[in-house]
């Protein structure tokens, strides 16, 4: 990953800070055009309306599907401040999204989570997920991973 790349990938641990900042779970998520040019930027968008599919991701999918073909999107990037889940991998599959950068991997996420009701992270990776399909999706992560973890840091911690 280069330098600007990182940024990139940064900059959706921003958006995942301002989302817990805005009552919602930490999780954010962008897409960047073929020359790195940021498109789309999404928080994770529970509240207010409670809307359990409101992942970050699926929120950036659905607004690219509506707004660039999918041969154009198959040349840009999603960076994700944690692994997509499988709902977001899938929504990032049928839109046709070319490549997918992560922070936290769902296994650590799983481990900072715990069983948190707010949270019940599945154990799949997005590779799994895409390799079901016929359409070749690259992925790299976890990438900065100690970082992405800090964002999480305090945010599952259930009342006693």
């Amino acid at each position: 990953m280069n330098d600007w790349e990182m940024h990139l990938l940064r900059r959706s641990f921003e958006l995942a800070e301002a989302a817990r900042r805005h009552g919602n779970m930490p999780f954010g998520a962008l897409l960047a055009g073929p020359e790195g040019e940021i498109l789309i930027e999404r928080e994770n968008g529970y509240y207010p309306e409670r809307d359990a599919t409101a992942h970050a991701e699926r929120l950036v999918a659905t607004e690219a599907s509506k707004a660039y073909p999918e041969s154009y999107l198959a040349s840009c990037t999603l960076y994700s401040s944690a692994e997509p889940c499988a709902m977001c991998a899938g929504a990032i599959y049928w839109t046709g999204i070319g490549r997918v950068v992560y922070g936290l991997s769902e296994k650590r996420l799983r481990q900072l989570t715990g069983d948190h009701p707010d949270n019940p992270t599945m154990d799949m990776p997005c590779r799994e997920v895409f390799a079901a399909g016929q359409k070749a999706i690259h992925v790299e992560g976890p990438c900065l991973d100690e970082e992405a973890a800090a964002i999480h840091r305090g945010a599952w911690e259930q009342p006693s």
